[in-house]
C-alpha cells in the first residue's frame, strides 16, 4: 500500500487599502491593532527572525492559541510566520504547519495587500474557498488601516 502523498493547498487573498505601506505594516504587527482583527487574539513574539509566534484568544470560556515560528520580516514589505492550530487529530509537528505571508506594494500612496496561506495540513469539515469580499477579517484590517491612516496626523 502507497502512503498518501499530502498537497500543499495555496490560497491567495488580496485587498487595496486606503493607507500607506507603513500604517498597513503597523496593523498587521502591532499587538494592539492584531487584537483588533483577529478575533480579539494576543499576539505574542518580537518580529525576530527565528523567534516564537502566538496567538491566544478566550472563546466561550476556553483560551484557544496558534503557535508557530517567525519565518521572514522585511518592513514594511514581506511578513512570514509558520503556524501550528491544535485540532484533536492532529500532532504538533513540522508537517502539520502551514505558512501565513503578507505582501504589501505601494500603489500611489495606497497598499495592495497580498496574504498567501501555504497549508499541507488535509481539509476537514467544509471548505467554502476564497471570496475576498467576503472575508471578515481582510474587511476588518483594511477597515482598520484605513481609519488610522483618516486620523494619521497630517492628514485634513
Amino acid at each position: 500500500m502507497i502512503g498518501k502523498i499530502p498537497t500543499m493547498r495555496v490560497t491567495t487573498s488580496s485587498i487595496r487599502i486606503e493607507a500607506s505601506r507603513e500604517i498597513v505594516w503597523a496593523v498587521l504587527t502591532d499587538h494592539a491593532y492584531v487584537k483588533q482583527w483577529q478575533y480579539g487574539s494576543v499576539l505574542s513574539t518580537d518580529w525576530s527572525v527565528d523567534s516564537p509566534i502566538r496567538f491566544a484568544n478566550d472563546w466561550e470560556g476556553n483560551t484557544f492559541e496558534q503557535w508557530g515560528t517567525v519565518l521572514l520580516v522585511d518592513a514594511p514589505a514581506q511578513l512570514r510566520y509558520s503556524m501550528f492550530a491544535p485540532r484533536p487529530d492532529l500532532e504538533d509537528k513540522p508537517e502539520n504547519y502551514f505558512t501565513m505571508g503578507y505582501t504589501l506594494e505601494d500603489a500611489a500612496g495606497k497598499t495592495n495587500l497580498t496574504i498567501t496561506l501555504e497549508d499541507p495540513r488535509e481539509i476537514t469539515g467544509e471548505d467554502t474557498g476564497d471570496n475576498d469580499e467576503e472575508n471578515p477579517v481582510l474587511a476588518t484590517l483594511k477597515n482598520l488601516a484605513e481609519s488610522v491612516a483618516a486620523n494619521a496626523p497630517g492628514r485634513h
